[in-house]
């Protein structure tokens, strides 16, 4: 028997209408997001706390708080960039045109997944990407997705700009962090920046401000790429279950979109008196008044109207950055901010987080940053080198890391901060005493991890979503 909840109402939520199995899968989404962000927080936490605790520079019990808070701090203003190019790794104009359940069963699958091989590698104590985890169970997920019902699948283009990120990010990492090991030990050569602590050794103060500053950045740029990982996959869960609600921004008035279109029509009257050739301008106007009319007669509350609209508002955004950065037509510069502006602001109706979305997953990753985070710092400052980890190579890898982390932000790409921190700390043992200074058994087991990460994640969401497919 079918049970229908007639307009519950819930914090945030407001009314939802959704079936009582349906209802109850929706919950456990919800908690298994808090849950894979919490992960994500303990399990990433050595990377930034690693060299301030192994280097005495800070105690676990004020560098752990104090990691978590600008973790909190970094997803709360990173912006939603790198939460949105997750999103768009998975079919959801498709996925909201089906039945409920395919989109439970999708975000369960993509969830289960990286929670398991989360958990495990943290259990074995190896530094693992929670990026290539989860990137890997949505690629999964959306290839199940695509044998089940067709049509779309994965977004291989996002899906290998991506990957280019993840593949590229510790190579730079490793080579950034092996020149300034070079530049301070030839060139600083300051004899305390390379000492080795042992027993109760504290760094003098210079030399324990900057470990503080670099664990700081590391953590606040963790928080604003990792931390919007969560934001897109909680994204996901409202989109996939009430998307009629969530899969356009219903907070922005039409009045504004109206406003952004005529600016736009206005740039075109000018670009059209000017040039010869108009297709692109001609296509664009055609989109607008078809924009304007949607706005005018569309239904909020109807399903199918609102996919349809948020299609057409993805259309119209597309075409006026297109041609903004077009160079067959002859746009004056003021014109191209314009439509640079009004693009931007199209796609923000698509592209956006709530509020209390970004702070749900906020508060879970500082809270998961303050707990379990002595395995990984073992790996990070024992076992990456032969010798123990000093001074300038703590402070050399985090303060790439930090850089690298904070650019990908920017660029609105994932990266995965074990393996910029883990490949900023080898290169800075390189830089020191040569290849020889590396372990090798750890490296492997790094390695491996990094390997095996996407297919595991892969099979693991690809063979969930199956199974999910039958019971939920």
């Amino acid at each position: 028997m079918r049970i229908i909840v007639n307009e519950i109402t819930l914090p945030f939520l407001g009314k939802i209408d959704l079936s009582g199995s349906i209802l109850f899968v929706f919950f456990i989404c919800l908690l298994c997001v808090v849950a894979f962000e919490f992960v994500n927080g303990f399990h990433d936490t050595a990377n930034a706390v690693a060299t301030v605790i192994y280097t005495k520079a800070l105690k676990p019990m004020v560098a752990v708080p104090w990691s978590g808070f600008f973790n909190f701090l970094g997803v709360f203003t990173g912006g939603v960039a790198v939460a949105m190019g997750i999103l768009k790794l998975v079919p959801l104009n498709e996925l909201m045109a089906l039945p409920v359940k395919v989109g439970a069963c999708m975000v369960l699958a993509v969830l289960v997944a990286s929670i398991i091989w989360n958990l495990g590698t943290w259990y074995l104590g190896i530094p693992c990407s929670s990026s290539h985890t989860l990137i890997g169970a949505m690629i999964g997920a959306s290839l199940a997705f695509t044998f089940y019902y067709g049509g779309g699948g994965v977004n291989w283009d996002k899906a290998k700009e991506i990957g280019l990120s993840l593949i590229m990010s510790p190579l730079f990492g490793f080579g950034a962090a092996a020149l300034l090991m070079y530049f301070l030990k030839n060139v600083i050569k300051a004899e305390s920046l390379f000492h080795i602590p042992a027993g109760e050794d504290r760094p003098p103060i210079l030399i324990r401000l900057l470990l503080i500053t670099t664990c700081t950045l590391v953590s606040f740029f963790h928080g604003s790429n990792d931390g919007q990982k969560g934001v897109g996959l909680l994204m996901l869960i409202l989109i996939a279950f009430l998307p009629a609600k969530f899969a356009l921004d219903h907070s922005v008035p039409n009045d504004k979109i109206l406003l952004s279109l005529n600016n736009t029509e206005q740039v075109l009257q000018r670009a059209t008196s000017t040039n010869t050739d108009n297709h692109d301008a001609d296509s664009l106007q055609a989109s607008i008044v078809k924009t304007k009319e949607w706005i005018i007669n569309r239904n909020e509350n109807d399903d199918a109207q609102t996919f349809k609209f948020r299609k057409q508002i993805q259309t119209v955004s597309k075409q006026i950055k297109n041609l903004s950065a077009s160079t067959n037509i002859r746009i004056s510069d003021a014109d191209r901010a314009t439509l640079a502006d009004a693009s931007k602001h199209m796609t923000s109706i698509t592209d956006y987080a709530p509020v209390w979305v970004i702070a749900t997953i906020s508060i879970s990753l500082g809270i998961g940053t303050m707990i379990g985070w002595k395995r990984i710092v073992l790996t990070i400052g024992e076992k990456i080198g032969k010798e123990h980890l000093n001074y300038a190579q703590g402070a050399t890898a985090e303060m790439v890391a930090a850089a690298t982390i904070g650019l990908s932000t920017g660029f609105g790409l994932p990266v995965s901060t074990t393996h910029v921190l883990s490949s900023g700390i080898a290169g800075a043992m390189v830089a020191s005493k040569g290849t020889k200074n590396l372990n090798n058994n750890t490296l492997k087991n790094i390695a491996l991890a990094w390997v095996l990460t996407l297919p595991v994640s892969i099979i693991l969401a690809l063979t969930l979503f199956a199974l999910f497919h039958l019971f939920v």
